[in-house]
């Protein structure tokens, strides 16, 4: 089959064209002589490590493995070399400070370039991911001193990094956890306890691994306001700042997973490790939280990777495919049947994956914006609206587009019919690796509980409406008689928001278990409301194209047909979320608990 190919045409499409970044890195400091040329030659040689190095050992990595044996963690073959490969061509600090080795660049290009990679090999890329994570909390949170020690290394790619959150008790209640860390006399920590679920906690890669590990002191309150974070290295360092004495880190095991099979999933035991406080004393979960909504931002790219490789896939394999004639006639005289994409329900199908790779691949963008301008924008008042608006869409686009990526992956399989229910073609692979992104990071009834009860009830609907506002705006412009049915719509449903929040917000005064019955809905409607914007705009900028002579190989009309598409066949699932949404918690919450029901 088909091996991946960074889709560079849309990428451009979305980013440069779209969301026009050009002008904004003219205005974004540090950023100004970034030019069109210089990201198109950075994005092409991304796309070149991706498809060369990265994914020809996907799908060997898939079957292959990583292996725990006595305590050591062994990733599949040339994984090692091409983290040795993507640390040498400087990609690990593509937007990191050029004080620590990074090259400065804004963190909007590093998500064009990290998709590209997560598209290859998903199970590859989960190592640097988390890396980022881990430099964006000790940015945030580290002292000089520490910045000094921890970043350049995890930047420059001579050292990776976990994020050490679960506990086999206690997943997404970090209240409970149980680790400890006791105080010594010479200002260092000993970490006692065991982290479940640890991605690459344990790998050959490098010669160090920094662990973030949350954990509570001998004095910690209890619940979550009691936790702590450290930092808690693999290896002690000397005075030089090289790794030195093993610390009381291991590996118990990792686990045997559905998916993501490279990547190994480790039980991580700290047995009176040398750890430092990071932040605070019991503000770890504050800290924490920089490293999820770090992470939450890259998941939520993950369902539009997994929609990519579906899309990828499907389309080829729908041309080639010979099964029966067209109902309108035949469309393969030279041949026994006609291929599969004259069909329309393959079309659905197909159409279904570019909608949500495509539609996500803007949403996805926007948030990269705004994380630009969140953290360089001159203006106070611009750096907190893109901070709020970040608040707003991350729980919406972690788990609305990991849903609809999952969704998207299973499609994948369902135009193969049998022959996608094999590893050989690659689909099956991509479901199993789909499945987690919902999962981890949060659930994607965490997120909609995060969503509607902290950020929109939460902030009395100002979060919500900052981002309306832009929609509403948007929709009152003057628009081209074709696309005027479309921001009609939109309007519609961008005002059924409003009058859906007010509505549980109503009910919740009455009955708390309000939001947690309406969340998934609400999100899920948010969701397909927030694709329906860009769509417009997608659409309204393609059909421009078009009318000015500058589709010479119909990309622009595919885009306006895909827009057309989702408005017509995927938006109106909206509706439906809405309606459940306003159903109430009575048909979850009265229902007798005795054993024909739980």
């Amino acid at each position: 089959m088909t091996s991946y190919q960074a889709p560079l045409r849309d990428i451009h499409f979305s980013a440069f064209e779209l969301h026009n970044f050009a002008d904004h890195y003219r205005q974004l400091p540090g950023a100004e002589d970034l030019t069109p040329e210089l990201c198109s030659a950075i994005l092409e040689e991304s796309a070149k490590f991706a498809e060369t190095v990265l994914a020809p050992i996907n799908s060997s990595g898939d079957l292959e493995g990583a292996r725990w044996h006595n305590g050591l963690v062994t990733t599949p073959k040339g994984f090692k070399q091409a983290f040795a490969a993507f640390a040498e061509g400087g990609w690990m600090g593509l937007s990191y400070d050029e004080q620590y080795g990074g090259q400065g660049l804004p963190k909007s290009l590093e998500t064009l370039t990290a998709e590209m990679r997560s598209g290859a090999n998903m199970t590859w890329s989960l190592c640097p991911s988390l890396a980022k994570g881990a430099i964006d909390t000790l940015k945030a949170w580290g002292t000089e001193a520490q910045k000094q020690t921890w970043l350049a290394p995890i930047i420059q790619g001579r050292w990776t990094a976990t994020m050490c959150l679960t506990e086999a008790h206690s997943g997404t209640d970090l209240g409970l956890l149980k680790t400890r860390a006791t105080p010594q006399a010479d200002g260092s920590y000993r970490i006692s306890g065991s982290k479940i679920f640890i991605t690459f906690g344990d790998h050959d890669w490098t010669d160090n691994i920094v662990h973030l590990v949350l954990a509570k002191l001998p004095d910690a309150p209890k619940g979550s306001k009691g936790i702590s974070l450290f930092i808690v290295p693999k290896f002690q360092l000397k005075d030089d700042g090289t790794p030195g004495q093993a610390n009381n880190v291991s590996c118990g095991s990792i686990e045997t997973k559905m998916g993501l099979h490279a990547s190994p999933t480790c039980v991580m035991n700290f047995d009176d490790a040398t750890g430092y406080l990071l932040g605070n004393e019991h503000g770890g979960l504050q800290c924490m939280f920089t490293f999820m909504n770090t992470m939450r931002l890259g998941t939520g790219a993950q369902g539009v990777i997994h929609s990519q490789i579906a899309l990828q896939k499907s389309q080829q394999y729908a041309r080639e495919r010979l099964q029966m004639r067209s109902l309108t006639g035949i469309k393969n005289p030279e041949g026994a049947a006609d291929p599969i994409v004259v069909h329309p329900d393959v079309r659905r199908m197909l159409l279904t994956q570019k909608a949500i790779a495509e539609g996500g691949r803007l949403f996805v963008h926007y948030m990269a914006k705004q994380s630009d301008l969140r953290d360089r924008a001159q203006c106070e008042k611009t750096r907190e609206q893109a901070d709020q608006l970040l608040s707003f869409l991350t729980p919406i686009g972690k788990a609305f587009l990991t849903e609809l990526g999952l969704e998207a992956a299973s499609l994948g399989i369902q135009c193969f019919g049998g022959h996608g229910y094999i590893h050989e073609t690659g689909v099956e692979q991509n479901l199993r690796d789909a499945r987690i992104a919902t999962l981890y990071e949060g659930t994607t009834g965490i997120q909609a509980l995060d969503l509607l009860g902290r950020k929109v009830l939460g902030s009395g609907g100002q979060l919500l409406g900052l981002f309306t506002r832009q929609v509403q705006d948007f929709c009152q412009q003057p628009h081209p008689e074709t696309i005027q049915p479309l921001t009609d719509l939109l309007n519609q449903h961008c005002q059924d928001w409003a009058t859906m929040t007010q509505a549980i917000a109503e009910q919740a005064m009455a009955n708390a278990d309000e939001v947690g019955a309406a969340s998934f809905d609400y999100l899920m409607y948010s969701g397909y409301t927030i694709l329906a914007f860009f769509w417009a705009q997608a659409a309204e900028l393609a059909l421009e194209k078009i009318e000015t002579g500058d589709d010479c190989d119909g990309f622009y009309q595919a885009k306006l047909e895909t827009a057309r598409f989702y408005y017509a066949r995927l938006l109106p699932r909206a509706q439906s979320h809405r309606s459940a949404a306003l159903a109430g918690a009575d048909s979850l919450m009265k229902i007798a608990e005795s054993g024909f029901c739980f």
